[in-house]
Order: C-alpha cells, then sequence, then structure tokens
C-alpha cells in the first residue's frame, strides 16, 4: 500500500522512532568482512552461522553468553567468529544518520514529542544512546529485550501506543523495515518506511511536523 503524502486535515501529532538503520548505522558486515575477506565466505557465515533469526533471540531479551554458546555447539569451527558478535559488537556500527539527527533536532525545536521503539538488547541501550545526541530528545522508548517484545508482533505496538500515552493514528512510525511498517500501519498508525534520507524531512513537513 502507497504511504500518504500531502496535506492532511487531521496527522500525526508525535513521532516514534526506530533506532538501527534510521538513527545509526547497524549493519554485521561491517564486522564480519573484517574476519572473512573473502565476500562469499562473510556471506555463507552471516546466512547460515550468525543469522539474523539466530539475532532475533538476543533482541527477545536472551543474553549474548547463551545464546553464543548454543551456537558454538552447532558450528565449533567458527568458534572465535561467533563470539565475535558480543567481544565486537560496536564494530557492527558506523555512526548516526545525519538526516535523521536534523529531524530530530528540528522536532524537538517545534516541541514535537518523539519516542523510541526498538529492537535491541537491553544491555546495549546505552552504548547506543551515546552514538548520536539526538537519542537525548526522545521522551521514552521501547526496548524489546527489556519487554520480551519484538517487532512485528502486534503487542509491542499496542504497548507502546499506550505507554507514550497516544491514540496509534496520533504517532507517525519510522522504521526500516517493510514488515515492521505494515505492522504498525495495520493498528492504525501512521508509517514512514525510511529507505532512503534525504526522503525524511519531506515526509515529516508534508504531515505538518515540520
Amino acid at each position: 500500500m502507497p504511504e500518504a503524502v500531502g496535506p492532511q486535515a487531521v496527522g500525526p501529532r508525535a513521532v516514534v522512532w526506530d533506532f538501527g538503520n534510521v538513527i545509526v548505522r547497524w549493519n554485521p558486515r561491517t564486522l564480519y568482512q573484517k574476519i572473512f575477506p573473502d565476500p562469499a565466505e562473510c556471506d555463507r557465515f552471516l546466512a547460515h552461522v550468525c543469522t539474523m533469526d539466530w539475532h532475533m533471540a538476543h533482541d527477545r531479551g536472551e543474553s549474548f553468553e547463551d545464546n553464543i554458546a548454543v551456537l558454538i555447539a552447532r558450528h565449533p569451527d567458527h568458534a572465535p567468529a561467533i563470539r565475535a558478535w558480543r567481544e565486537r559488537w560496536w564494530e557492527m556500527f558506523s555512526g548516526a544518520i545525519p538526516e535523521t539527527e536534523a529531524a530530530i533536532e528540528a522536532l524537538d525545536v517545534r516541541g514535537v514529542p518523539q519516542f523510541g521503539l526498538s529492537n535491541i538488547h537491553q544491555d546495549t541501550v546505552e552504548g547506543t544512546y551515546a552514538m548520536s545526541p539526538a537519542f537525548g530528545r526522545l521522551k521514552d522508548a521501547i526496548i524489546s529485550g527489556r519487554e520480551r517484545l519484538t517487532k512485528p508482533d502486534p503487542a509491542i505496538f499496542r504497548l507502546a501506543a499506550e505507554r507514550f500515552g497516544y491514540a496509534p493514528r496520533d504517532l507517525l512510525f519510522v522504521d526500516d523495515s517493510a514488515k515492521n511498517i505494515e505492522a504498525a500501519r495495520e493498528l492504525g498508525f501512521d508509517v514512514h518506511h525510511f529507505t532512503d534520507p534525504a526522503s525524511l524531512r519531506p515526509a515529516l513537513e508534508a504531515r505538518g511536523l515540520l
């Protein structure tokens, strides 16, 4: 379904931000291309060993240590590379996204309430916040690892609306995942699928937020 654009009689009154690849850039390949210089070998490792399905357990709050131990038992030949998922976690990041930082600052100046909703392990939250002052503009955030719920489960979106104190229609949800965007849209959130940083400000302006 195409995203609504243009002036609206009634629009969102607050913004809910995803973190990874919306506020800060995160990609396991940023780390693992150092460990596996051969691109094909790197691809195989991320497709068959440290997969995103495996990583989702961290987003649900499972400890890195326990989840890594289980994977090493299955792939003992890759033990050092698997351990690097936690030991070198911060090397998966490549800085904040300037367009998002600028938008968050501009919304803050306008007095628009802003919140976070992220699939993220509870032990990595503070380190992530330290990557950008933009995180300090968020009034509250739903952290999946603390709640033991992950996007795109509808329950985490309902929790966000309840905790932030807004009806879904009053919230603009910004995320890079199409599945998360569709889940939020089905619950009545306004949504912006973040695929191009340059499209962010026009989307906010179209809704009268900037």
